[in-house]
Order: structure tokens, then sequence, then C-alpha cells
């Protein structure tokens, strides 16, 4: 609606109060002209928050210049920490000249901004009986008094949250928004825009231009002793000299969802994941989540299988809706669904966040029973009809009469961050947290901790399976230098977790949710030891060696395992006599004749040492085994090499370079 307006409100004023040349700028500076003519022409184009600073320094050397305080007031409207300076200017306008173009209408938004619903319905419905207005303008006026009648209800009925600035660490007098979190709350990963920026100010072309505007990065902070620190760019694999905004963040705090607008695709959302301390390259997203019309924010789901997304995409219910899609075996994303008409609305539905128990939906709204602009909702899924429930207003004071919009919970469901512009804060838009009001607590498990071999970091493979449904609800990895991973575990179910690192024997631990009855968090560490410098489990293939009896006089000859003659590119076997964690004099005198003894040094950092060089087939490399074993070699075991890296045997399996074998 106001985009409407505003293509002519610039002329339609000066026409109705300036027509006779009122304005007295003879004696301006030139500087002043120029200045003048840069922020009519950013108002025009509808650029409002840039030429704001403009009209405000033009206003303070010409304070009676009225055409001023109207431009000033129309571009505060746009910054939720001028709306107070927006009433007074838009009120001195109206009560000059109440025949200035719309005035009634932005006067009632100003006054609707500052809590005085009464007078803002009074000021829109008279403006609703202008003759000449367009249906658009109609329905803005009309959405504007429904606006201030569910403010007055809302207002009257605040709910107890309390809410505070995270403080002047992590914000500063620029803008810090849409933060996004970790599940336990380590890590925050939010959008900046400031004098840091990368880039620095720039024009429409990415020119560097002192009048021109600072882009969005990607910041991030993590708690030290329970305090945020000070944050940083992201890293310039994210941060570009084009806008780069943060929109997502993985429970585990290892993948990264952001949006990114190349001037051709509307806006697309992509991934980066952490390896090790560093962010990869940004990829965008495959299958049906991007089109070429704009996708802008997204949610995944604890299990990493679902992706809850906003898209303008056609066929929706109005303006942004909110979709959902599920992985599909190749990792691309499936059909998107639309939410329906339960959770969209013909206005906009934006910003989803889906909480770590799998059914609480939380997401931003200019329809329902909004109270200005975008509120916060929740609705609840209800997986025994596939059905949600009807969302709910978080009320007040967490959703104001501006834009409330980008809220992520705790995995506890006791703090919210969210981003707002209101006074008192450190700058243009702040970082804010919620302490929830008591409410439907929710019942998961938190289960993290730290891998590590030998008490040193690695990254491990983690599966996750639903026992009871003999399912895998998903496979993760520890991050490769802190050794830390987390997921969380919806209630109702026994999980059985694997962990997997080299050539060490898995690990196995079971978390059992099925009657847990609030919020659990759970510590499982895992360490992968190495016993006198040797490893204390070194055969990848073990089904050839547990019917070895190392501790006969005699070597027993294990039973063949029906896997033949296999040959496949890039695999080889050798047969492995020792490995150590720091390389050794290893003396293999005994084993003369046998063939070369060789150093293998893989990707883990464990040297082996193998016997008789590569074997193309099993069979090959177990007869081989057999010999070095009657040498007196009697913990030889067969191990497999697949381009270069060290697999298991399921691995094998897995890959389709061996037979399934019975279990």
């Amino acid at each position: 609606m106001k985009n409407f307006l505003l293509s002519f409100v610039f002329i339609c004023f000066i026409s109705s109060l300036y027509a006779q040349g009122n304005m007295k700028t003879r004696k301006w500076r030139s500087t002043e002209l120029d200045s003048l003519t840069k922020a009519q022409t950013l108002f025009e184009e509808e650029n409002f928050v840039m030429a704001l600073p403009i009209f405000e320094a033009l206003h303070n050397s010409h304070p009676k210049e009225l055409y001023l305080k109207y431009v000033y007031g129309i571009c505060g409207l746009y910054r939720s920490d001028m709306h107070e300076k927006s009433l007074q200017m838009l009120s001195e306008v109206y009560e000059k000249n109440k025949k200035a173009a719309d005035i009634e209408y932005d006067l009632a938004r100003a006054n609707h901004f500052n809590y005085k619903f009464d007078e803002a319905i009074l000021l829109t419905e008279k403006y609703l009986k202008g003759k000449k207005l367009t249906e658009a303008q109609r329905k803005a006026g009309e959405q504007l008094i429904n606006y201030c009648n569910n403010a007055k209800m809302l207002v009257a009925a605040p709910v107890d949250a309390k809410i505070e600035n995270i403080g002047d660490i992590v914000n500063t007098v620029a803008s810090e928004y849409v933060p996004v979190i970790s599940s336990d709350e380590n890590v925050m990963i939010f959008t900046y825009r400031g004098d840091q920026s990368k880039g620095g100010l720039q024009n429409g072309l990415n020119q560097p231009d002192p009048m021109g505007i600072y882009y969005e990065d990607v910041f991030i902070t993590h708690k030290e002793n329970g305090t945020w620190v000070a944050p940083s760019s992201i890293g310039e694999n994210i941060n570009t000299n084009e806008h780069d905004a943060a929109i997502a963040l993985s429970n585990d705090g290892q993948k990264l969802f952001v949006f990114n607008d190349n001037g051709s695709n509307g806006g697309d959302i992509y991934l980066s994941k952490l390896e090790g301390a560093s962010w990869s390259d940004v990829t965008r997203l495959e299958g049906d989540v991007n089109t070429i019309a704009w996708e802008g924010s997204c949610a995944l789901s604890a299990d990493e299988k679902t992706l809850y997304f906003s898209s303008e995409r056609v066929g929706g219910f109005g303006g942004k809706d909110i979709y959902v899609s599920q992985k599909m075996n190749d990792g691309s994303w499936g059909p998107a669904k639309n939410l329906g008409d339960k959770i969209n609305t013909p206005l906009d539905d934006d910003a989803p966040f889906i909480h770590p128990d799998g059914k609480k939906l939380i997401y931003s709204s200019k329809g329902l029973n909004s109270m200005g602009g975008y509120d916060i909702f929740s609705t609840e899924y209800n997986k025994a009809d596939s059905s949600w429930s009807t969302p709910k207003n978080i009320g007040y004071p967490i959703n104001t009469p501006d834009d409330d919009i980008y809220f992520v919970l705790s995995a506890d469901g006791k703090r919210g961050y969210y981003a707002s512009g209101k006074s008192g804060g450190y700058g243009l838009q702040d970082i804010y947290l919620v302490d929830m009001p008591e409410g439907d607590a929710p019942v998961l498990a938190m289960v993290k901790g730290t891998i590590t071999a030998d008490k040193k970091p690695v990254k491990s493979e983690i599966i996750i399976e639903i026992t009871d449904q003999n399912t895998v609800y998903n496979t993760i990895a520890s991050n490769e230098q802190s050794g830390a991973y987390l997921v969380n575990l919806p209630a109702g179910h026994n999980y059985k977790i694997t962990y997997k690192y080299g050539i060490f024997p898995a690990q196995v631990k079971e978390v059992d949710t099925r009657n847990i009855t609030a919020y659990l968090e759970k510590i499982i560490d895992i360490n992968f030891e190495i016993v006198n410098d040797s490893v204390r489990k070194a055969d990848s293939l073990l089904a050839f060696n547990k019917s070895v009896d190392t501790t006969a006089t005699s070597v027993v000859v294990p039973q063949k395992i029906d896997i033949g003659n296999s040959t496949k590119e890039g695999l080889e076997f050798k047969v492995q006599i020792a490995a150590y964690n720091l390389p050794k004099n290893y003396n293999y005198n005994h084993l003369k004749g046998l063939g070369a003894v060789e150093k293998l040094l893989l990707d883990d950092g464990i040297t082996r040492f193998t016997i008789g060089g590569s074997f193309k087939t099993l069979n090959e490399a177990d007869a081989h085994k057999v010999k070095v074993r009657a040498a007196g070699q009697t913990d030889a075991f067969v191990t497999a090499i697949y381009n270069g890296k060290r697999v298991y045997l399921e691995d094998l399996e897995k890959l389709g370079l061996i037979p399934p074998q019975p279990k």
C-alpha cells in the first residue's frame, strides 16, 4: 500500500503546499541544496532509511520548513527508534495543513507506532472517507484499523515475559539482527550492517561511495564462561561485497543457511558447513526450494530431514508463504508443499523456526491477529492427523506495533532471541533476550559431548537410530577441531547412538526418551583409547579375525567368507602387522621373506606397518595374512583401503564394493 502511495506523494505534497515556491531555499548553501536533491531522490525511490539522516540534518538547520518536517516524519516511520520523533513532526504538519497528501494516514501510522491506538483509528476513519482513494488505499486503511483493534486487546493482557538487551559486547551503534543460535546457546550467528561491513560504504553498483550504504555481513560470537565474546566476521567464504545475511543454523551449530541475491535469482538460500574452525564456501540448495522467485528464510528440523522455508512463488495464498520440503536420498530437497491457509494468510508470512522437539513452529505473519506489521506466532504439529494447531500470537510485550520477526527459541523453551530497533538500545537494531512466560515446556533430550582419540579431539561419524522403529534418525559428525557434537532427540523413542572413528571399535550408547516428561540434557563424552602406543583394536575387517584364537599354540586358519575374488578400481587390501600413534622403530626380523614392510600414514594421524604390498582381492590378502601369522605375527590382519582412505567391511558393503555379508 505504502509503495503505491509514495510513487506520487512527493509531487502531491509539493503541489498542495509549495506550488508557489514556499520553500525558502534561496539562501541555502550549495552543499545543502545538493543534499536536498539527493534526499528527495532517495525518498522518491522509497529508500527512506537512507534519506532520513539527510532530511534530519536539513531540518536541524532549517527547523521552520514544513516540508522538511513532513519528509523527516515519513522517513522516521521506517526506523523504530524514530517513531516518537515522527509523531512530533507529522503532528506539526497536520496542525498547519490538514490537506497535505495522505497526512491522516501517515499520522495515524505514527500514532499506532506510539501506542495511541484510538487516535490512530479516528484519523484512519477520517482518511477512509476520502472519495478519491483507490482500492489498495482503502485496504491499507482498513488493515491499519484491524492492527489497532488487535493491539488494544493484546496490550490489555500482556504476557509475563522479561525482555532485555544482550549488551554492548554484541550490540553496537550499527544494526545487528536475525540472530540464530545453536541448541545449547553457545554459538550465535547474526546479520550485521555497519562500519565493519566488508566493502565499507557502497553505492548500488558495489562501488565505494561516502554517501552510500553499508551492506549486510554475517558475524559470529560464542560464549565463554556464560558470557558472549566480541563478535567477528564469519569469514570471506561467506561475506562478500554483496548483501550476505544469516537466516538459520542447524541444532549443532555446524550448518549455516544464508540468503544471497545476485540480482537475477530473486534471492536464494545457500548453505555453508563448519569444517574445523572454518566455514566452507556457500552452495545453493538443490531441489525444489529455490526458484526464480524470492526465497529468503528457512529452518532445519532436528533430524535434518525437513526444511521449512518462506517463498514468494506463484500459487500461494498471497505475498510470502511458508512451505515445507523433505530431504531426498541424493541430498537435494523434494517437492515443496504449502503449509496451508491455517498457517499462511493473504498477507506476508515469513521467518519460520522449527523447535528441536519437532512440534512447535514459530513464524512471523502480517495477517491473523497481528498488532502491526509482522507479529510472532506459534503453532503445534499433531502427528496423529498431520495437522497444525491454530496459530497463537505470542503476545505483548514481545510483539509490538512495529515488525517483530526472526524469533528463535532455546531447546528448553525458556529463552527466545530476536532483534528490535526499540528506543533505549545501542544502535539502529539490537539483539534482545526474552525470558519466556510459563507455558507448555518442550519435552526432548539434548545429547552432546566431545569425541577424542587418545584425549585429542577428532572427527567421528555418529549414527543415531530409532531402535523401536528400526530407522536411522540422523547421521552427523563431531567437529574435527573441537571434537564437539550435539543432537536433539524428541521424546517417545529409544535411540541407539553409534560412534565410529578410524580403526577403533565402534562405541554404542543408548538414550531412552520413551518415559521422559520434561527437557533433559545428557552429556556423553567418547574417547577412543590408544593403549601402550598400539591401537586397542586394529582390524577394520573384523569378521576375518574373530575366528582366530591368538592364545593358542597353533594358528587356526579362519574360515573364508564368501567374498570371492571381487575387485574394484581404487580398492586395495593390505596385511597390517602394527599401528602406532607415534611412529617407532618396529622390529620385523621374524617376518623376513614375506615381503617388504611399509609405513602407512592415513588421515587419522596413526602410522601403520604393513607387509607384502597391496592385493587386489580380499582372498589374496587373507592368504598372505595366514602366512604372516604362521611366522609368529599372530595379531596380523587384513585392512582395506579405498581411494587412499581406510574403510570398514560394512563400508565396503554400503559402497557396493563387495556383496552383503551374512550377519
